[in-house]
C-alpha cells in the first residue's frame, strides 16, 4: 500500500508538470496557427484505447500541439499511457472483463464530455469499428476521428463489406451474404466444400477466426470463434467463406478527406501471421508482380471512392499463386503496422487522421495521387509476451531489464516495454512494435536481425528469438512468403535456442580487465561521457549538393561548378584525417552516423566530405573490428547530396605497398560503387608511375581523379630549399594534367606550408593551369594552418580542407569556424548557427574518445625541424609509449629529423614517413647516432621497412 501509494503521488507530481509544459507548448501553437490564419477545430481529443497505438496517438497529437485525454480501467492505471496525455480519467463501472472498460461506450462519451474533448480518436481494435459508438459520438457532437457510421456500417461488418465490393466490380472468394448461424455455415460448408474460414464479421488482428479443415471440428470452431469475438469485440457475428490455399495476404492503405478524394500509400504484404495474427509485416510487398499490384491498388481506391471512404483505411486482398487477387476484407481504421507505410512514403498517417477529421483536405496535406512515392522497403516485428517454445502461450510477470535496438533506420512503437512494467494477463501480449528500414528489402531485414540482437528484456518470455529465425530463414529473405510460413517452416524456427550467458562473459571481461589492464590498443584512461545527439531531422531532407551536380552533369560540370564558384569551397576533414590526427582513427561508424542527418541537411554546401580510405582500413579491422565497406555504404545512404572523398595511395591503394594493377583498379571500381566520389591520389615519394595506375583507374568509374603533390620543405627558404622548389612541383603538377587529372590537389601532411610559400605555389599553379581546380590540404601543427589557407585562397585556390572547430588545430586540420570568420567578405553558404550545433556535438563526441587522446595541448613550430606529418604524430607518440619510449619522446623527434636526412630528405607521407618514424625509435632505443647509422648500417639490425 505504501508502494502504491508512492506511485500514484509520483504520477500525480509528473503530470501536473506535464500538463503545464503542454499547456505552454499549446499556447504558443495557438498563437501560430492564430496569426497564420489556419482554422483549429479540434482543441482536445480523448484516446480511446491503451498501449501502443493510444501512445503513437497521443504523440501525434502533441506534435500537433493538441491537449490529449487518455483513459484506463483499474488494471491499467500504472500504463504509460496514463502518463503521456495531459489529462487521464478511469472508466469505472465496468464489470468482468477488464477489456471491457475499453468497450463502455457511453462512459467514454461521458468522459469526453467531461473532459471538454472536442473528438476521440479510436486507435484499433475494441470500438474502432463499432458503427454504434461512432453513431453515439456523432449524435454527442463529438468528432470520430475515423469514417463515418454509414461507412463503418457497410464496411466493418464483413457480410456487407463483400456485398459492398460486389457492387463496386472487385473479385471476391464465395462466402456467405450475410450473417450465419452454425446450421448455416453447415449448409454452406456442403455446398461449397472444404475448407472454409469462419470469421467475427467485427473482428479483426486475427481474433475470432478459424480454418476448418474437416467438417467434424466445424462447431468447435464456430463456438470458439463466437466466444472470442464476443470478449473481444462485443458482438459474436460470424460469416464464412472458402479458404484459399497458401495466398499472401496483401494490404492497401488508403487515406480519404470529406470532399471525396481518396489516395492510396501503396501495400503492405502481412503474410507471414500465426492463426491469422499477422507477425511481421513488410512495405512494400516484395516480388508482388507489378501488374497485380497495380490492379490491387487500383481496386481499393476505387472501392473507397464507391462508398465515399474518409480518412485512413486499409483494403485487404488475398493473391493466389496464379497472381489472381480476392477481396478480402476493410479494417476502417488504423492499423498496428500503418508503422511500416509511414517509413516508406514519408506520410504521418496518425497526423493526417487528426487534421482530415478537423476538415483538411488531402490535398491540403500535399496527399494528392502524384505526390505519394514509396521509397525503399520497411519491416515490422511485432514483439510480444509470449513462449513461442511452449505454444506461444502469453506470459505475465514483471520486466526486470529492458532494453531496445536504435540507430539509423529502426523505430520502435513501444506500450509496456520498460524496465518495471508489469504485465498482465488481461490484455493484448504485444510489447513493443520494432521497425526497421532501409533502401532494398535484404538491407531491412539486415537492419532487423541487428535491432533484434540488440534487445535485452528479462522477466518475461519474448517472441524475440522466434523473430530472430524468421529474419535468418531463406525463403523469408527471398521475399517468398504465403500465410503457411510460419506452419511450413515451425520446425526450424522453433527449434531450442541456445542461451549465451552474458552475466558469465561481462564478469570473465571485468576480472581480465582488474587483473591484467585493458587490452583496447591505444587505450589510456576511461572513455568519456556520451554525446547529447544532435537534434532530430524529421522528416531527413536532403538539399541539393555538389553530389547533385557531380551526378547530373559529370565530371566536367563539377569542375566548371567548382572553377565558376565564387569564394571558398570547404572540404571537412573531421570524419576520418581529423580524427586520425588527434584521437588515433578510432572513431566508430555509429558516432559518424550520428552526425550524418544532421551534416546532410545543414552542411550541403560543403565541396566534400573527406571520410574514408587511407588508414582506415587498417583501423577498422585490426582496432574497430568494423567493416569499412560497411562503413561507406551506410554513411553514403545517409547523406546522399554531399561528395564522398577518400585517400588512395596509388599503386598502394590503402595500403602499405605496391598491389598487383587488377586489384588495385577493382579496389577503385568498388570503392565508387560503394559512395565515393573524389579520390585523392598521391603517392608517398611523389612517384608518378605509382599515381598513373590509380589516376588511370578513377577516370575508369564515375569518379573524379584529385592528384595530389606531396609539399615537403620550405620553398621560401632558398639556401635549404634544394631539390622541393618550385619548378619541382610545377613538373609534377603538369604530369597530372597530362595524365587527365580533373584536381590538383596540394597534401602538407606536416602542416609545413607556410603563408608565403603558399602564396608562391598557388599562384604558379593557377598562372599554369587556369582550368583546373585547386585543392590544399595542410596540418596546423604550427598553428598557421587557417593564415596559409588564406594566402592559398588569395592566390586562387578553390577548395581547401578545415576541420570542425572542436576536432581541429594542432596536428589536425585548420578550424573550419575561424577560417570561415576570416574570410575577407561573408560567406553565406553556411548558417553558421548549425555549424556550432554540430561542432558542439563532435566536442562530446571527442570526450567520449579522450582515452585515445595522446594529449598535445598546443601547436608547436618544431614541426618546421622535424617535419613529422601531423596523422603520424599521435600514431608515434602511441608508438613510443608501446616500446617502453614515452619519456624518450623529445630524442624521437630530434631523431626523426636525422632518420629524414640519413634517408636523403624524402617525402614524408604514409608509408615512407613509417619508415622515418621507425628509424628514429630504432635510433634512440639503440642509442645510435646518426654518424653510427651512416657508417655501420649495414651490419645494424633493423626491420624489412626500414
Amino acid at each position: 500500500n505504501e508502494y502504491k501509494s508512492y506511485l500514484r503521488s509520483m504520477l500525480k507530481n509528473l503530470g501536473f508538470v506535464n500538463n503545464r509544459w503542454r499547456a505552454c507548448r499549446s499556447a504558443c501553437f495557438r498563437h501560430v496557427t492564430q496569426v497564420s490564419g489556419s482554422r483549429q477545430k479540434i482543441s482536445k481529443f480523448l484516446v480511446a484505447n491503451r498501449g501502443e497505438i493510444a501512445i503513437r496517438v497521443i504523440r501525434a497529437g502533441n506534435e500537433l500541439a493538441l491537449k490529449t485525454v487518455a483513459v484506463y480501467g483499474t488494471e491499467d492505471r500504472y500504463s504509460m499511457h496514463r502518463g503521456k496525455a495531459s489529462e487521464s480519467y478511469e472508466i469505472t463501472g465496468y464489470s468482468a472483463s477488464p477489456v471491457r472498460a475499453y468497450l463502455d461506450q457511453d462512459e467514454i462519451i461521458r468522459i469526453a464530455k467531461h473532459s471538454g474533448a472536442e473528438a476521440i480518436h479510436p486507435g484499433y481494435g475494441f470500438l474502432s469499428e463499432n458503427s454504434e459508438f461512432i453513431k453515439k459520438c456523432e449524435d454527442a457532437g463529438i468528432i470520430f476521428v475515423g469514417p463515418p457510421s454509414r461507412v463503418v456500417k457497410g464496411l466493418g461488418d464483413k457480410t456487407m463489406a463483400r456485398n459492398t465490393a460486389i457492387a463496386a466490380g472487385l473479385p471476391i472468394i464465395p462466402g456467405s451474404k450475410d450473417t450465419v448461424t452454425y446450421e448455416e455455415a453447415e449448409v454452406f460448408v456442403k455446398e461449397h466444400g472444404l475448407p472454409v474460414m469462419l470469421k467475427a464479421v467485427h473482428g479483426g488482428g486475427g481474433r475470432g477466426m478459424r480454418v476448418v479443415k474437416q467438417l467434424e471440428d466445424l462447431k468447435d470452431s464456430y463456438n470458439a470463434c463466437v466466444r472470442e469475438a464476443e470478449q473481444a469485440f462485443g458482438n459474436g457475428d460470424m460469416f464464412i467463406e472458402r479458404f484459399l490455399e497458401k495466398p499472401r495476404h496483401i494490404e492497401v492503405q488508403i487515406l480519404g478527406d470529406k470532399y471525396g478524394n481518396v489516395v492510396h500509400l501503396f501495400e503492405r504484404d502481412c503474410s507471414v501471421q500465426r492463426r491469422h495474427q499477422k507477425v511481421v509485416e513488410i512495405a512494400p510487398a516484395v516480388n508482388l508482380d507489378s501488374a497485380v499490384r497495380q490492379r490491387i491498388l487500383d481496386d481499393s481506391v476505387k472501392l473507397a471512392k464507391h462508398i465515399g471512404y474518409v480518412n485512413a483505411g486499409t483494403v485487404e486482398f488475398l493473391v493466389d499463386c496464379n497472381g489472381q487477387h480476392y477481396f478480402m476484407e476493410v479494417n476502417p481504421r488504423i492499423q498496428v503496422e500503418h508503422t511500416i507505410t509511414e517509413e516508406v512514403t514519408g506520410v504521418d498517417l496518425v497526423c493526417s487522421q487528426l487534421e482530415i477529421a478537423q476538415g483538411a483536405s488531402l490535398a491540403d496535406l500535399g496527399l494528392t495521387q502524384d505526390k505519394i512515392s514509396c521509397t525503399g522497403s520497411a519491416i515490422q516485428c511485432r514483439i510480444t509476451t509470449e513462449a513461442p517454445e511452449n505454444g506461444f502461450i502469453p506470459d505475465t510477470g514483471r520486466i526486470i531489464t529492458y532494453r531496445s535496438p536504435g540507430g539509423y533506420g529502426v523505430r520502435m512503437d513501444r506500450g509496456s516495454g520498460y524496465a518495471g512494467s508489469v504485465i498482465t494477463p488481461y490484455y493484448d501480449s504485444l510489447l513493443v512494435k520494432c521497425i526497421t528500414k532501409a533502401y532494398t528489402f535484404d538491407r531491412a531485414v539486415n537492419k532487423m536481425a541487428t535491432a533484434l540482437s540488440e534487445f535485452r528484456i528479462r522477466g518475461v518470455e519474448t517472441n524475440i528469438k522466434f523473430l530472430q529465425r524468421v529474419m535468418e530463414n531463406s525463403a523469408f529473405i527471398r521475399g517468398d512468403v504465403d500465410t503457411t510460413f510460419i506452419d511450413k517452416y515451425s520446425p526450424e524456427l522453433l527449434k531450442p535456442f541456445q542461451e549465451s550467458s552474458e552475466v558469465l562473459k561481462i564478469l570473465t571481461y571485468l576480472a581480465d580487465v582488474v587483473v591484467n589492464g585493458t587490452n583496447v590498443a591505444g587505450l589510456k584512461g576511461f572513455p568519456g561521457p556520451m554525446p547529447i545527439p544532435l537534434p532530430v531531422i524529421e522528416p531527413a531532407t536532403h538539399p541539393p549538393g555538389y553530389k547533385q551536380v557531380l551526378d547530373d552533369e559529370g565530371v566536367e560540370g563539377l569542375v566548371r561548378a567548382v572553377r565558376g564558384k565564387e569564394g571558398l569551397l570547404l572540404t571537412d576533414t573531421t570524419w576520418r584525417d581529423a580524427h586520425q590526427s588527434l584521437l588515433m582513427t578510432r572513431m566508430r561508424t555509429r558516432d559518424l552516423f550520428k552526425a550524418a542527418p544532421y551534416t546532410a541537411q545543414h552542411m550541403n554546401n560543403l565541396f566534400s566530405l573527406e571520410m574514408w580510405g587511407g588508414a582506415t582500413f587498417d583501423v577498422s579491422l585490426r582496432f574497430l573490428h568494423e567493416c569499412p565497406w560497411r562503413r561507406l555504404e551506410e554513411l553514403r545512404e545517409a547523406v546522399p547530396n554531399i561528395p564522398f572523398q577518400m585517400l588512395l595511395r596509388g599503386a598502394n591503394g590503402v595500403g602499405y605497398k605496391s598491389y598487383p594493377d587488377n586489384a588495385v583498379y577493382e579496389f577503385v571500381k568498388q570503392s565508387s560503387e560503394s559512395g565515393v566520389d573524389i579520390f585523392r591520389v598521391f603517392d608517398s615519394l611523389n612517384y608518378v608511375e605509382n599515381m598513373l595506375l590509380g589516376i588511370d583507374a578513377v577516370k575508369q568509374t564515375k569518379g573524379v581523379a584529385e592528384a595530389a603533390l606531396c609539399y615537403t620543405g620550405d620553398l621560401t627558404d632558398a639556401e635549404n630549399g634544394g631539390k622541393y622548389n618550385l619548378d619541382y612541383y610545377l613538373d609534377l603538377a603538369k604530369k597530372f594534367v597530362e595524365a587527365g587529372a580533373h584536381i590538383i590537389g596540394i597534401k602538407d601532411m606536416a602542416g609545413l606550408l607556410k603563408p608565403g610559400a603558399a602564396k608562391i605555389l598557388v599562384s604558379a599553379l593557377r598562372n599554369k593551369f587556369p582550368d583546373v581546380p585547386i585543392h590544399v590540404h595542410t596540418h596546423d601543427t604550427a598553428g598557421t594552418g587557417v593564415t596559409s589557407m588564406l594566402a592559398c585562397y588569395d592566390a586562387g585556390a578553390d577548395i581547401v580542407d578545415v576541420a570542425m572547430d572542436s576536432m581541429s588545430g594542432v596536428t589536425s586540420q585548420p578550424s573550419f569556424g575561424a577560417l570561415l570568420n576570416c574570410l575577407p567578405y561573408k560567406n553565406t553558404d553556411f548558417d553558421m548557427k548549425k555549424v556550432y550545433a554540430i561542432n558542439t556535438y563532435w566536442e562530446q563526441v571527442r570526450r567520449l574518445y579522450k582515452c585515445f587522446d595522446p594529449g598535445t595541448q598546443a601547436t608547436s613550430t618544431e614541426v618546421y625541424k622535424h617535419e613529422i606529418p601531423g596523422g603520424q604524430y599521435t600514431n608515434m607518440l602511441f608508438q613510443a609509449q608501446s616500446l617502453g619510449l614515452g619519456e624518450e619522446w623529445e630524442r624521437i623527434k630530434t631523431a626523426y629529423a636525422e632518420a629524414n636526412d640519413i634517408l636523403g630528405n624524402i617525402v614524408k607521407v604514409t608509408p615512407s614517413s613509417k619508415v622515418v618514424g621507425d628509424l628514429a625509435q630504432v635510433m634512440v632505443s639503440n642509442n645510435y647516432s646518426k654518424q653510427h647509422v651512416l657508417v655501420g648500417c649495414g651490419r645494424s639490425s633493423t626491420s624489412n621497412g626500414i
